[in-house]
Protein backbone atom coordinates (compact mmCIF):
# COMPACT_ATOMS: atom_id res chain seq x y z
CA UNK A 1 0.00 0.00 0.00
CA UNK A 2 2.80 2.35 0.86
CA UNK A 3 4.43 1.84 -2.53
CA UNK A 4 1.09 2.37 -4.30
CA UNK A 5 0.43 5.54 -2.34
CA UNK A 6 3.94 6.78 -3.04
CA UNK A 7 3.47 6.10 -6.75
CA UNK A 8 0.21 8.05 -6.80
CA UNK A 9 1.86 10.97 -5.03
CA UNK A 10 4.77 11.01 -7.47
CA UNK A 11 2.42 10.88 -10.46
CA UNK A 12 0.37 13.72 -9.01
CA UNK A 13 3.50 15.80 -8.48
CA UNK A 14 4.64 15.17 -12.06
CA UNK A 15 1.24 16.21 -13.46
CA UNK A 16 1.24 19.28 -11.23
CA UNK A 17 4.70 20.33 -12.34
CA UNK A 18 3.86 19.77 -15.99
CA UNK A 19 0.91 22.14 -15.62
CA UNK A 20 2.94 24.68 -13.68
CA UNK A 21 6.14 24.89 -15.70
CA UNK A 22 6.15 25.83 -19.39
CA UNK A 23 9.10 26.67 -21.61
CA UNK A 24 8.53 28.90 -24.64
CA UNK A 25 10.95 29.19 -27.54
CA UNK A 26 12.25 32.50 -28.84
CA UNK A 27 9.57 32.71 -31.53
CA UNK A 28 6.71 31.70 -29.19
CA UNK A 29 4.50 33.72 -26.86
CA UNK A 30 1.96 32.57 -24.29
CA UNK A 31 -1.43 34.23 -23.82
CA UNK A 32 -2.24 33.66 -20.14
CA UNK A 33 -5.81 33.59 -18.76
CA UNK A 34 -6.59 33.78 -15.03
CA UNK A 35 -9.94 32.24 -14.20
CA UNK A 36 -10.98 32.71 -17.83
CA UNK A 37 -10.00 36.38 -18.03
CA UNK A 38 -7.05 37.62 -20.08
CA UNK A 39 -4.11 38.42 -17.82
CA UNK A 40 -1.01 39.04 -19.92
CA UNK A 41 1.26 37.81 -22.71
CA UNK A 42 4.38 35.99 -21.49
CA UNK A 43 7.54 34.60 -23.03
CA UNK A 44 9.93 33.53 -24.27
CA UNK A 45 11.68 31.42 -21.65
CA UNK A 46 10.46 29.75 -18.45
CA UNK A 47 6.82 30.35 -17.54
CA UNK A 48 5.31 29.31 -14.18
CA UNK A 49 1.53 28.98 -13.97
CA UNK A 50 -0.80 28.49 -11.05
CA UNK A 51 -2.43 25.09 -11.63
CA UNK A 52 -6.19 25.08 -12.29
CA UNK A 53 -6.31 28.89 -12.04
CA UNK A 54 -4.16 29.94 -14.98
CA UNK A 55 -4.34 28.62 -18.54
CA UNK A 56 -1.93 29.47 -21.36
CA UNK A 57 -2.32 29.33 -25.15
CA UNK A 58 0.87 29.31 -27.22
CA UNK A 59 1.19 31.52 -30.30
CA UNK A 60 3.82 31.17 -33.04
CA UNK A 61 5.23 34.53 -34.23
CA UNK A 62 7.07 33.22 -37.31
CA UNK A 63 6.01 34.01 -40.87
CA UNK A 64 3.31 31.60 -42.01
CA UNK A 65 2.88 30.55 -45.64
CA UNK A 66 -0.77 30.08 -46.61
CA UNK A 67 -1.80 28.57 -49.94
CA UNK A 68 -5.01 30.06 -51.31
CA UNK A 69 -6.99 27.30 -53.12
CA UNK A 70 -7.77 27.74 -56.80
CA UNK A 71 -10.60 30.23 -57.29
CA UNK A 72 -12.96 30.63 -60.25
CA UNK A 73 -12.83 34.28 -61.26
CA UNK A 74 -14.80 36.12 -63.94
CA UNK A 75 -12.86 39.13 -65.16
CA UNK A 76 -14.38 42.48 -66.02
CA UNK A 77 -14.36 41.55 -69.73
CA UNK A 78 -16.33 38.35 -68.92
CA UNK A 79 -13.48 35.85 -69.21
CA UNK A 80 -13.57 32.87 -66.84
CA UNK A 81 -10.18 31.99 -65.32
CA UNK A 82 -8.85 29.88 -62.47
CA UNK A 83 -6.45 31.67 -60.12
CA UNK A 84 -4.52 30.57 -57.06
CA UNK A 85 -2.14 32.49 -54.82
CA UNK A 86 0.07 32.28 -51.74
CA UNK A 87 -0.10 34.58 -48.69
CA UNK A 88 2.79 35.36 -46.31
CA UNK A 89 1.70 36.69 -42.91
CA UNK A 90 2.63 36.59 -39.23
CA UNK A 91 1.00 37.29 -35.89
CA UNK A 92 2.22 40.53 -34.32
CA UNK A 93 -0.34 40.78 -31.49
CA UNK A 94 -0.93 37.41 -29.78
CA UNK A 95 -3.71 38.82 -27.58
CA UNK A 96 -5.85 39.86 -30.56
CA UNK A 97 -5.09 36.66 -32.48
CA UNK A 98 -6.44 34.51 -29.63
CA UNK A 99 -9.25 36.65 -28.23
CA UNK A 100 -10.78 38.34 -31.28
CA UNK A 101 -10.97 35.40 -33.70
CA UNK A 102 -11.73 31.73 -33.06
CA UNK A 103 -9.33 30.30 -35.66
CA UNK A 104 -6.97 32.89 -37.04
CA UNK A 105 -5.63 30.66 -39.83
CA UNK A 106 -9.04 29.60 -41.12
CA UNK A 107 -10.31 33.18 -40.96
CA UNK A 108 -7.30 34.47 -42.89
CA UNK A 109 -7.69 31.74 -45.51
CA UNK A 110 -11.37 32.48 -46.10
CA UNK A 111 -10.76 36.23 -46.25
CA UNK A 112 -7.91 35.69 -48.74
CA UNK A 113 -10.16 33.69 -51.06
CA UNK A 114 -12.96 36.27 -51.11
CA UNK A 115 -10.51 39.16 -51.51
CA UNK A 116 -8.74 37.42 -54.40
CA UNK A 117 -12.03 36.93 -56.29
CA UNK A 118 -13.19 40.47 -55.53
CA UNK A 119 -10.02 42.27 -56.63
CA UNK A 120 -9.36 40.23 -59.77
CA UNK A 121 -13.01 40.46 -60.83
CA UNK A 122 -12.57 44.24 -61.16
CA UNK A 123 -9.81 43.88 -63.78
CA UNK A 124 -9.63 42.65 -67.35
CA UNK A 125 -7.73 39.54 -68.40
CA UNK A 126 -4.85 41.56 -69.86
CA UNK A 127 -4.33 43.21 -66.47
CA UNK A 128 -4.17 39.82 -64.73
CA UNK A 129 -1.48 38.65 -67.14
CA UNK A 130 0.57 41.86 -67.50
CA UNK A 131 0.13 43.75 -64.21
CA UNK A 132 0.48 40.97 -61.68
CA UNK A 133 2.75 42.97 -59.37
CA UNK A 134 0.17 45.74 -59.01
CA UNK A 135 -2.60 43.23 -58.31
CA UNK A 136 -0.43 41.54 -55.67
CA UNK A 137 0.08 44.87 -53.97
CA UNK A 138 -3.64 45.73 -54.06
CA UNK A 139 -4.61 42.37 -52.52
CA UNK A 140 -1.92 42.70 -49.86
CA UNK A 141 -3.08 46.18 -48.82
CA UNK A 142 -6.70 45.04 -48.51
CA UNK A 143 -5.83 41.92 -46.51
CA UNK A 144 -3.45 43.84 -44.26
CA UNK A 145 -6.10 46.41 -43.43
CA UNK A 146 -8.83 43.83 -42.73
CA UNK A 147 -6.68 41.50 -40.62
CA UNK A 148 -5.16 44.24 -38.48
CA UNK A 149 -8.00 43.78 -35.97
CA UNK A 150 -6.88 40.13 -35.61
CA UNK A 151 -3.29 41.08 -34.77
CA UNK A 152 -1.98 39.92 -38.15
CA UNK A 153 0.51 41.56 -40.49
CA UNK A 154 0.29 40.46 -44.15
CA UNK A 155 3.85 40.68 -45.49
CA UNK A 156 3.35 39.62 -49.10
CA UNK A 157 0.86 38.22 -51.62
CA UNK A 158 1.86 36.38 -54.79
CA UNK A 159 -0.51 35.25 -57.54
CA UNK A 160 0.91 31.88 -58.63
CA UNK A 161 -1.11 30.80 -61.67
CA UNK A 162 -3.77 32.21 -63.98
CA UNK A 163 -5.19 29.24 -65.89
CA UNK A 164 -7.26 29.71 -69.07
CA UNK A 165 -9.36 27.24 -71.02
CA UNK A 166 -8.21 25.96 -74.42
CA UNK A 167 -10.47 28.25 -76.48
CA UNK A 168 -9.17 31.35 -74.73
CA UNK A 169 -5.55 30.21 -75.17
CA UNK A 170 -6.15 29.82 -78.92
CA UNK A 171 -7.80 33.25 -79.10
CA UNK A 172 -4.85 34.88 -77.33
CA UNK A 173 -2.40 33.09 -79.64
CA UNK A 174 -4.30 34.35 -82.72
CA UNK A 175 -4.33 37.86 -81.29
CA UNK A 176 -0.58 37.71 -80.66
CA UNK A 177 0.04 36.44 -84.22
CA UNK A 178 -2.04 39.26 -85.69
CA UNK A 179 -0.12 41.76 -83.58
CA UNK A 180 3.22 40.39 -84.80
CA UNK A 181 2.04 40.56 -88.43
CA UNK A 182 0.92 44.16 -87.92
CA UNK A 183 4.29 45.13 -86.45
CA UNK A 184 6.13 43.41 -89.32
CA UNK A 185 4.12 45.39 -91.88
CA UNK A 186 4.82 48.62 -90.07
CA UNK A 187 8.55 47.86 -89.95
CA UNK A 188 8.60 47.02 -93.69
CA UNK A 189 6.73 50.21 -94.51
CA UNK A 190 9.15 52.28 -92.42
CA UNK A 191 12.10 50.62 -94.21
CA UNK A 192 10.58 51.35 -97.64
CA UNK A 193 9.97 54.95 -96.62
CA UNK A 194 13.54 55.42 -95.44
CA UNK A 195 14.92 53.78 -98.58
CA UNK A 196 12.78 56.00 -100.84
CA UNK A 197 13.91 59.11 -98.94
CA UNK A 198 17.57 58.16 -99.26
CA UNK A 199 17.20 57.39 -102.99
CA UNK A 200 15.54 60.75 -103.56
CA UNK A 201 18.35 62.51 -101.71
CA UNK A 202 20.97 60.61 -103.73
CA UNK A 203 19.22 61.49 -107.01
CA UNK A 204 19.12 65.18 -106.07
CA UNK A 205 22.80 65.11 -105.20
CA UNK A 206 23.76 63.42 -108.48
CA UNK A 207 21.57 65.81 -110.45
CA UNK A 208 23.24 68.86 -108.94
CA UNK A 209 26.79 67.63 -109.47
CA UNK A 210 27.74 66.64 -113.04
CA UNK A 211 31.05 65.18 -111.93
CA UNK A 212 29.33 62.99 -109.41
CA UNK A 213 27.05 61.72 -112.16
CA UNK A 214 30.06 60.85 -114.34
CA UNK A 215 31.73 59.01 -111.48
CA UNK A 216 28.56 57.03 -110.88
CA UNK A 217 28.48 56.16 -114.59
CA UNK A 218 32.06 54.87 -114.50
CA UNK A 219 31.36 52.87 -111.35
CA UNK A 220 28.37 51.26 -113.03
CA UNK A 221 30.51 50.24 -116.03
CA UNK A 222 33.06 48.69 -113.66
CA UNK A 223 30.38 46.68 -111.86
CA UNK A 224 28.98 45.40 -115.16
CA UNK A 225 32.41 44.34 -116.40
CA UNK A 226 32.95 42.24 -113.26
CA UNK A 227 29.77 40.21 -113.77
CA UNK A 228 29.96 36.84 -115.50
CA UNK A 229 27.48 37.26 -118.33
CA UNK A 230 27.43 36.83 -122.10
CA UNK A 231 25.46 40.04 -122.53
CA UNK A 232 26.98 43.41 -121.72
CA UNK A 233 24.87 46.55 -121.63
CA UNK A 234 26.58 49.90 -122.06
CA UNK A 235 24.52 52.71 -120.63
CA UNK A 236 24.77 55.96 -122.60
CA UNK A 237 25.45 59.19 -120.78
CA UNK A 238 22.59 61.67 -120.65
CA UNK A 239 24.49 64.22 -122.71
CA UNK A 240 24.49 61.71 -125.59
CA UNK A 241 20.89 60.77 -125.24
CA UNK A 242 19.41 64.28 -125.02
CA UNK A 243 20.62 65.48 -128.51
CA UNK A 244 19.35 62.27 -130.08
CA UNK A 245 15.99 62.79 -128.41
CA UNK A 246 15.79 66.37 -129.76
CA UNK A 247 16.61 65.24 -133.30
CA UNK A 248 13.99 62.51 -133.12
CA UNK A 249 11.45 65.02 -131.93
CA UNK A 250 12.14 67.45 -134.77
CA UNK A 251 11.90 64.65 -137.37
CA UNK A 252 8.55 63.62 -135.99
CA UNK A 253 7.27 67.22 -136.10
CA UNK A 254 8.27 67.66 -139.76
CA UNK A 255 6.63 64.41 -140.69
Amino acid sequence: MEFATLGIIIAAVIVLLSNMIKILKEYERGVVFFLGRFQRVKGPGLIILIPFLQKMTKVDLRVIVLDVPTQDVISRDNVSVKVNAVIYFRIIDPEKAIIRVANVFEATSQLSQTTLRSVLGQHELDDMLAERDKLNEDIQNILDARTDNWGIKVANVEIKHVDLDESMIRAIAQQAEAERARRAKIINAEAEKQAATMLAEAANTLGQEAQALQLRYLQTLKEISNERSNTIVFPLPLEFVEPLAKIAKKVSERA
